[in-house]
């Protein structure tokens, strides 16, 4: 069973990572930046989420990457 301390940081952790997801989301809807730059703020917001859980790379694929996909393809036009 986790300690209360265990679940506050867990909470901290996923707040965190959802202003991440959302800063980066409005700043890629909002600027017109290559798709280059574009997929690497992706990746660097992919990075970091895995710096707060380890090992959770699936959970980032399910969760965040079709959400990054959807934006990117009506940005940038892609099929």
């Amino acid at each position: 069973m986790a300690t209360e301390a265990e679940i506050l940081e867990e909470t901290r952790k996923i707040r965190r990572l959802q202003v991440v997801v959302n800063l980066v989301m409005s700043t890629l809807a909002q600027c017109d930046l290559p798709i280059e730059e574009a997929s690497e703020m992706i990746a660097a917001t992919r990075r970091f989420a895995l710096t707060l859980f380890p090992g959770k790379e699936r959970a980032f694929d399910l969760i965040y990457r079709p959400r990054f996909q959807r934006l990117l393809a009506e940005k940038y036009r892609l099929v």
